[in-house]
């Protein structure tokens, strides 16, 4: 069964706000047991939209699904971001919840509007996307252009095929890609992702909702903050996931980063194939606790401080991660916001002592680093802080992902791992360096094999 819109009155005129003719189709649809509502030949306006069981939502090549300039026209019954503090942009665009064997495919457009929700002067930014405690969802071959907030958000769901999207949120503020928080069985391919926040991130909020068995591949990420975020929401575990065959490029912050902040265990995560031009932080890995009511990194959820979780079995192979001159240059989010510079680069695992790392392979990996730090770049008066337990310790500055804001080695610093290998790596600097090439600290059972530095073997 295939439903017209415009059955139900729908203009595509880009200027009526056609969401009343559009859900009807959609409600129609699922009362005759699914099929498709297919939007084609126009510019459909319209505000929330509640996608049902066993219906697909087509945007054909020929139609674009535009977000209405109009904060009131977006349900606030649509559940809520989970971001403690971030309630501006609880409403969004297009929702499911409890829904199962349905979908949003086709060739078209869905345009977020995000022009009309500025960063500064408004209250509302919807997301685009939201889908809550879902089974069986496809997300296929469409344009998910500026959006107002987040891309998309899969809240607690199951069975996720998302394939062939091209994501474009470069214009706001919270311009993530694609978010899984509590899911399990995803299967991402073929996607393009570019954005002013994290372009794909997999976290979890709930002891009661692991997060497992995700498989990410042949995709292209590129941004301001992480290409791949795994973690800081992180009460409940993260663990099966694969990643692998993806380009980054022009990433500001990281291009893997790993957090395990909130007592979860993140492990069995497996890296390899993957190609970085320009990235600042190829790698970031942190194991450590904390609890910030008025910090954006917060889960709604998390109402203490949690003891120190588990990270580890994390295999990394076959990275080539290569700068150019760009990176000579201090990068920045908007006008203010910076994001990256030589000083604050590299490769860096780091965990509480007490609480090491368990388990990490890098093997394979060539990584060409812009250089050019000197000693006097770097505070004097300044010692690299250590990761503090804050159940023992809270009161101090603890290093974390945005502190310290330089590195103390311009390729590798890798504290507090048991049972650590290294092998196959070749590091070079465009200019020369002051800082170490590489400092192991508190990582026991270690073995290095073969690792040169500009030419010359280390150690």
């Amino acid at each position: 069964m295939i439903i017209d819109p415009r059955t139900y009155g729908a203009k595509a005129d880009g200027m009526a706000n056609d969401a009343a003719a559009i859900q009807q189709a959609i409600d129609a649809c699922s009362s005759m047991g699914g099929g498709t509502v297919r939007l084609a030949d126009g510019t459909f306006l319209s505000g929330s939209l509640r996608l049902k069981s066993n219906v697909y939502l087509e945007i054909d090549a020929s139609a674009r699904l535009l977000a209405s300039p109009d904060i009131a026209d977006y349900s606030p019954d649509v559940h809520h971001n989970r971001y403690r503090n971030e309630h501006d942009i609880d409403r969004c665009f297009i929702y499911a919840e409890d829904a199962h064997d349905f979908g949003l495919i086709g060739r078209g457009v869905i345009e977020g509007n995000a022009e009309s929700f500025p960063n500064a002067g408004s209250i509302y930014r919807p997301m685009m996307i939201r889908m809550l405690r879902c089974s069986n969802v496809h997300l296929e071959n469409l344009r998910l252009y500026d959006a107002a907030a987040w891309t998309t958000a899969f809240l607690d769901s199951e069975y996720i095929w998302v394939r062939g999207v091209d994501i474009k949120n470069d214009k706001r503020y919270n311009g993530d890609g694609l978010d899984f928080d509590g899911c399990a069985h995803v299967f991402i391919s073929d996607c393009y992702v570019r954005g002013t926040d994290d372009n794909l991130c997999l976290q979890a909020s709930s002891r009661e909702r692991p997060v497992h068995d995700i498989h990410v591949t042949n995709c292209e990420f590129t941004g301001v903050c992480a290409g791949i975020r795994i973690g800081l929401k992180s009460i409940g575990d993260i663990y099966n996931v694969v990643i692998a065959n993806c380009t980054m490029n022009r990433v500001w912050r990281e291009g893997i980063k790993i957090e395990s902040t909130e007592g979860g265990a993140i492990s069995e995560i497996a890296v390899s194939n993957i190609v970085m031009r320009n990235v600042t932080r190829p790698i970031f890995v942190i194991l450590n606790n904390r609890f910030e009511p008025d910090d954006y990194g917060t889960s709604i959820e998390l109402d203490h401080i949690p003891a120190i979780g588990r990270l580890g079995n994390i295999d990394i192979t076959h990275l080539t991660a290569v700068d150019d001159e760009e990176m000579a240059k201090t990068h920045m989010r908007f006008t203010d916001d910076v994001m990256g510079e030589p000083k604050f680069a590299g490769i860096r695992f780091d965990a509480a002592d007490g609480h090491p790392i368990e388990g990490v392979t890098l093997s394979d990996i060539r990584y060409t680093f812009i250089g050019g730090v000197n000693k006097s770049d770097i505070p004097a008066d300044c010692e690299y802080p250590k990761v503090l337990d804050r159940l023992k310790e809270p009161e101090g500055r603890s290093s974390e992902n945005y502190y310290p804001d330089w590195s103390r080695t311009a390729f590798m610093d890798l504290r507090n791992i048991d049972d650590l290998r290294l092998k196959g790596i070749r590091l070079r600097t465009l200019h020369d360096d002051e800082r170490p090439a590489i400092l192991t600290e508190g990582c026991d059972d270690m073995i290095v094999d073969d690792i040169r530095v500009n030419g010359v073997d280390w150690r």
